[in-house]
């Protein structure tokens, strides 16, 4: 099994891979202007504009959904795994993605929001539906939608669980079935009282544990501010082949800080877009925008957040590709949360294992609901107008059962199932707003006239030649007529 695994990961995260990648993402960067740059500001004030209504969730909302997703295990066991084998420059790369996925996650979320559809009452899109309705091709929505639910439902879940088991089993002694049935329960509980249950949850937990976590890394890094010149030096040098002892490691930073990037901030991987299309807004750019600047609060806050903790206190090891260790700084410790656990007790005595562990479980939980939402969105795109619940139903307890194995398997397949998962995700995407990148740019255009002229941003596809958005055409002639 795991060699099969590890032979399509080896597909999947090919070298040439990881770095069409990079240069999606830097094609998006120069087209859209820098709008990473350019429209932080606006951002920030979208985040907390907008109503829910019966068929569509907050702006904030979406973001906490779509963060729920994005602030995972990865946030920190995958950033300690990238600094294990990638080095410390796997930090900046990390950092580098997060600026470039910025504007990835904000074509594939307009998008969504254009191509969204109205079913049963709710806001419904993601890349199934603007590669069916933008590109115009059933089967490779079809394909995108049934590899989404495998991922979401059945290869990706047990990385998440996994992570809270072993951080519960370190810290607590708590045995690893037995967290499986607890998470099990809260999360049927959760995923059985709909959309709106889990938005509502999303928007409460997502904040709390964000800033709790980032509020403990700025105590560590302030209680050791001493080595904050020697860390960012190492952490450049390190990027660049500049620093001896990780000297060669340069392509395998840019590698692990890339596929850790795109783990942890999902940009360009498919999934943002599901809750971007449920939010209420006026203009498709509005979530575009949101959506962007959630992948800075996952990747320059939470996962800058573990790289200090663990950097600033030394509490890691590093491998070389040929298996030798360059740095082994916590002796016996496998890379993971162990790390952090350690960069946190090192400071704090005693309180590592159980922080990180509370952590890893509100981190990871958020995530598995997050996985739910997406699998049940393409679940629903695939099933039409037909009656789902049943299907709805068997998705459920499909996505509690691997949730639960996922609890006692090892961690090593959980992680490279997890990388099939998400390569599979990055693949179909990455080709799907590769060649439907311009009705995204239109729209930005449209969004920034308005904005110029004093305007509240409205969308209307029509005039500017967008055909297929149905819902926005709709919604135009509705405005009309209250006008």
């Amino acid at each position: 099994m795991e060699e099969i695994v590890t032979f399509l990961n080896g597909i999947l995260w090919s070298t040439p891979v990881i770095y069409i990648v990079l240069i999606v993402g830097l094609v998006f960067t120069f087209v859209s202007k820098f709008l990473q740059i350019r429209h932080v500001k606006e951002m920030i004030v979208l985040m907390f504009q907008g109503k829910s209504s019966d068929a569509g969730v907050s702006s904030f909302q979406a973001l906490s959904i779509a963060l729920s997703g994005r602030v995972g295990t990865g946030n920190i066991a995958g950033v300690a795994t990238a600094i294990a084998f990638g080095g410390p420059g796997a930090v900046f790369w990390m950092w580098f993605m997060a600026f470039i996925g910025a504007s990835t996650a904000f074509i594939e979320s307009t998008l969504a929001q254009i191509y969204k559809v109205k079913h049963d009452g709710q806001y419904r899109g993601g890349p199934a539906y603007y590669i069916e309705k933008g590109i115009g091709s059933k089967w490779f929505a079809f394909l995108f939608a049934g590899a989404a639910i495998i991922s979401m439902a059945i290869l990706m879940p047990g990385v998440q669980s996994n992570s809270i088991a072993a951080g519960m089993k370190n810290a607590f002694n708590l045995p690893t079935y037995i967290t499986g049935i607890l998470v099990v329960l809260l999360l049927g509980f959760i995923i059985f009282g709909g959309v709106k249950r889990i938005a509502n949850v999303a928007q409460v937990v997502v904040p709390i544990m964000a800033l709790g976590y980032i509020l403990l890394s700025i105590i560590i890094v302030v209680l050791n501010i001493q080595e904050l010149p020697s860390v960012f030096a190492l952490i450049f040098k390190s990027a660049f082949n500049l620093e001896a002892t990780f000297g060669g490691m340069m392509g395998m930073a840019i590698a692990w800080g890339v596929k850790r990037g795109i783990y942890s901030n999902e940009a360009g991987q498919g999934t943002g877009p599901h809750p971007s299309a449920a939010a209420e807004v006026s203009h498709p750019v509005k979530q575009g925008l949101v959506q962007a600047f959630s992948v800075y609060i996952d990747t320059l806050l939470v996962c800058s957040a573990t790289a200090f903790m663990i950097l600033f206190t030394g509490m890691y090891n590093t491998e070389s590709p040929n298996g030798t260790m360059i740095v082994n700084n916590v002796e016996g410790v496998e890379p993971g949360p162990g790390f952090t656990q350690a960069a946190i007790d090192s400071i704090i005595p005693g309180f590592g294992s159980g922080f990180v562990a509370i952590a890893l479980f509100l981190f990871a939980f958020t995530t598995i609901m997050a996985y739910y939402y997406i699998a049940e969105t393409n679940l629903t795109y695939l099933l039409r107008n037909k009656n789902n619940r049943l299907f709805s139903d068997l998705l459920k307890l499909v996505i509690m059962a691997t949730t639960f194995y996922g609890t006692v398997k090892t961690a090593s397949l959980a992680w490279a199932l997890g990388d099939v998962g998400l390569g599979l995700m990055v693949w179909l995407n990455m080709i799907a707003i590769v060649i439907l990148a311009k009705p995204a740019i239109i729209a930005l255009k449209d969004y920034e006239k308005q904005k110029k002229q004093g305007l509240d941003p409205v969308f209307n596809p029509e005039p500017l030649g967008i055909k297929n958005a149905d819902f926005w055409v709709k919604q135009d002639k509705k405005n009309d007529k209250a006008v």
